[in-house]
């Protein structure tokens, strides 16, 4: 098995370093990552200035590396088209440090890798760890160790990712999920620099509306379970696109 590996957390993040070393068990590893942290930059991509690759090379491994000056989805795009010689079977981005539940996908960096694996039709997983201290990531990379010789066996929907997030402790089992109703609340401080200039600070904290449903990701982690979500490309509300349609704007 052949394995693109990417994370937002920068190439040298214990998590991307438990992933590639649990990948490499049962295949082939090539990393590209982002050169530092790239956290929740969504799927932006670089276009007005040049991206650069560093060869890295870590020690008693066996895959090959590259540090990236660009965002996640850079990196998974320039490893698909520019960097790997033979196409992966699968594009894993992770592992995160903290979740990624409900509407984080839409913010999140190490999502938006594996985003950009199946716009280019590449079968793709996102998996973060539900903490944001102490991290052990050995539970996480013992699962996707186990997990991903089935995803390629039975193979995704094109257009489909999965999400999945693991408990910070051993995991009580699996749940497929959908992602929860999740926002956050945020809260901008309100600061004075030395020059008098006024600047804000974003804080805030997530506000699960659906948490108590079992169907969720959010529950699901809550719980104490791995939960695994497919997530599509096309965000079509397709139910709607009749009603639309007789809209008089529309030509009804």
């Amino acid at each position: 098995m052949r394995f693109l590996v990417s994370n937002d957390d920068g190439i040298y993040a214990p998590g991307i370093k438990a992933l590639r070393k649990s990948l490499e068990e049962i295949g082939q590893v090539t990393v590209v990552a982002p050169d530092r942290e790239r956290s929740a930059t969504g799927h932006g991509i670089t276009v007005f200035r040049p991206l650069r690759a560093k060869p890295v090379k870590f020690k008693n491994s066996s895959a090959i590396c590259y540090s990236v000056d660009g965002t996640p989805a850079d990196c998974v795009k320039l490893g698909l088209e520019a960097l790997v010689e033979e196409t992966p079977d699968l594009v894993i981005s992770g592992i995160n440090l903290g979740p990624n539940l409900g509407t984080d996908v839409l913010y999140s960096g190490t999502v938006s890798a594996a985003y950009e694996g199946i716009i280019n039709g590449i079968p793709a997983i996102a998996i973060s760890l539900n903490t944001w201290s102490d991290p052990d990531f050995s539970y996480a990379a013992k699962f996707i160790k186990e997990y991903v010789p089935h995803v390629i066996k039975h193979k995704l929907p094109p257009g489909v990712l999965l999400n999945i997030n693991v408990p910070s402790t051993d995991p009580k089992g699996i749940r497929v999920t959908r992602l929860g109703n999740r926002r956050y609340i945020d809260v901008f401080d309100k600061r004075t620099d030395p020059r008098g200039r006024v600047y804000f600070w974003m804080a805030g904290e997530p506000e699960n509306l659906d948490e108590d449903n079992p169907e969720t990701d959010v529950n699901a982690v809550k719980e104490g379970y791995i939960s695994v979500t497919p997530v599509q490309l096309d965000v079509t509300h397709r139910g709607f696109m009749e009603e639309l349609k007789k809209w008089p704007v529309n030509g009804g």
